[in-house]
């Protein structure tokens, strides 16, 4: 029996050796929880049991039947941990990228949920068709611009569904967080607990102030974590060693104040 944090996702040290170099894009299985759940990427399948499973990121309290909308569901994880914590929530969950989605897929076929409605689109402001960088890692995303290799994808309106109470919003959309949030501002009364990971750099740092202005204004209160450290010593590091994609990774939670006494 495993007695450490780990084995809160199964993992014992073999596995997590076997995680951090097995080599990708080959199609395998991992038992989780009984279950097989199938991948491609053995270290972003290690980071997202971790996160998910033995950190909990996203531990919440929720009603007994919750509505859950999970933007970014990847290969599945954040869909597996929330259904088992509630198995009677209805969740819908956005994945835009062909083989995430299909790894999803088979993920949510072998752990055998109801009430799961699976989404091979992007969230995003409009209904439309938009370019995206498909790589079937974490980090695929819409395009901004020349981004190499692009396809087309469908995306749907965000907003769409927030005309009804939503008990959990999951955001985890690569970047496109920020044209999202603004275009769901006026329907997030309607949202109790809401997750966000922010993608920005230092050139749009007024998006970010905008963001707090937004959830300040829903009547939010917020804990900010971060998402990954992007800069070990920003002062130096974020002029003489400028990152690739983004100066800053942010995990948002967001939640209703309690009422004082």
């Amino acid at each position: 029996m495993l007695d450490n944090a780990d084995a809160k996702a199964d993992l014992d040290w073999f596995k997590i050796k076997f995680l951090k170099h097995a080599s990708a894009n080959k199609l395998r299985t991992y038992k989780l929880k009984g279950k097989q759940l199938y991948y491609t990427k053995p270290a972003e399948l290690l980071h997202g049991l971790r996160e998910i499973f033995v950190d909990e990121i996203y531990d919440v309290t929720l009603p007994s039947q919750p509505y859950i909308l999970d933007c970014g569901a990847n290969i599945g994880l954040s869909v597996i941990y929330l259904k088992q914590r509630y198995p009677n929530a209805e969740i819908v969950a956005f994945e835009p990228d062909e083989e995430n989605f299909d790894l999803l897929s088979k993920n949510l076929a072998s752990f055998s949920f109801d009430r799961v409605t699976l989404k091979k689109e992007a969230v995003w402001i409009e209904d439309t068709a938009i370019q995206f960088k498909s790589d079937g890692t974490m980090g695929s995303k819409i395009a901004a611009g020349s981004l190499g290799d692009t396809k087309s994808v469908q995306a749907t309106r965000l907003n769409n569904y927030l005309k009804r109470k939503v008990d959990f919003l999951k955001i985890d959309i690569e970047g496109a967080e920020y044209q999202v949030l603004k275009d769901i501002e006026s329907s997030l009364s309607n949202v109790a607990i809401m997750f966000l990971e922010y993608h920005g750099d230092f050139k749009n740092n007024n998006q970010l102030i905008e963001i707090f202005s937004i959830l300040h204004k829903a009547g939010f209160v917020f804990y900010i974590k971060e998402a990954a450290t992007v800069y070990e010593k920003p002062f130096s590091e974020m002029t003489s060693n400028p990152k690739r994609d983004y100066d800053v990774q942010l995990n948002i939670f967001c939640m209703r104040a309690q009422p004082s006494n």
